[in-house]
């Protein structure tokens, strides 16, 4: 079965490829198709966005396809910055900007109410349009000052951190980050549904 990616991120689809590589599938991705066209992602929850890119992207080939939507919810913010991730705030924030702003709103949540999870919705829309979705989490805290690194375009990993390793999300090894890796955990709950439409 041909599976299409739907996703512009060059990182994301070798994640795919690599997690979905023991099925029986032909993996195929928006690059490999030359589709340039950028899917709707004004859901309200990280759910209804993976949704909605998938179907936009199966309209647009008719093939089954799988994509998902992903972003930090705090608990102590009511589940923000969730969907709305860079624009937040009402404007696209830079990394520095998300966290600072994180800091700023977190600065006088006592320790036992800092709980963060990185939250990620697995969608998968079929050639004949049946809709499956799978999701999966890694819950932390909100540390109470960010780490001094950065990895550019993952704001969270520098102030997430993780009691059960006693470490910061950046500070995980290559292993321990393949353990944590929500798409992974989520993938791995969407591969008995894909087996099924192999066959």
């Amino acid at each position: 079965m041909k599976l299409l990616i739907g996703s512009h991120n060059p990182a994301k689809v070798d994640e795919y490829k690599k997690y979905l590589a023991d099925l029986d599938l032909e993996l195929v991705s928006l690059a490999d198709l030359k589709i340039n066209q950028e899917a709707p992602e004004d859901g309200q929850t990280f759910e209804e966005n993976a949704i909605k890119k998938a179907r936009f992207y199966r309209d647009l080939t008719g093939l089954s396809v799988i994509t998902d939507d992903s972003g930090l919810t705090i608990d102590a913010l009511n589940g923000e910055p969730g969907v709305k991730s860079r624009r937040w705030l009402g404007h696209r924030m830079n990394d520095e900007e998300m966290i600072q702003a994180v800091m700023e709103k977190m600065k006088n949540v006592p320790e036992e109410k800092r709980d963060c999870h990185l939250v990620a919705v697995i969608a998968l829309v079929a050639a004949n349009g049946q809709i499956h979705t799978q999701q999966a989490q890694i819950d932390g805290l909100v540390a109470s000052k960010p780490l001094p690194q950065r990895i550019a375009g993952y704001p969270p990993r520098s102030f997430f951190y993780l009691p059960q390793l006693k470490k910061f999300y950046l500070e995980l090894t290559d292993q321990e980050h393949e353990q944590m890796n929500h798409r992974r955990l989520g993938l791995i709950k969407m591969k008995p549904i894909l087996e099924k439409l192999c066959h």
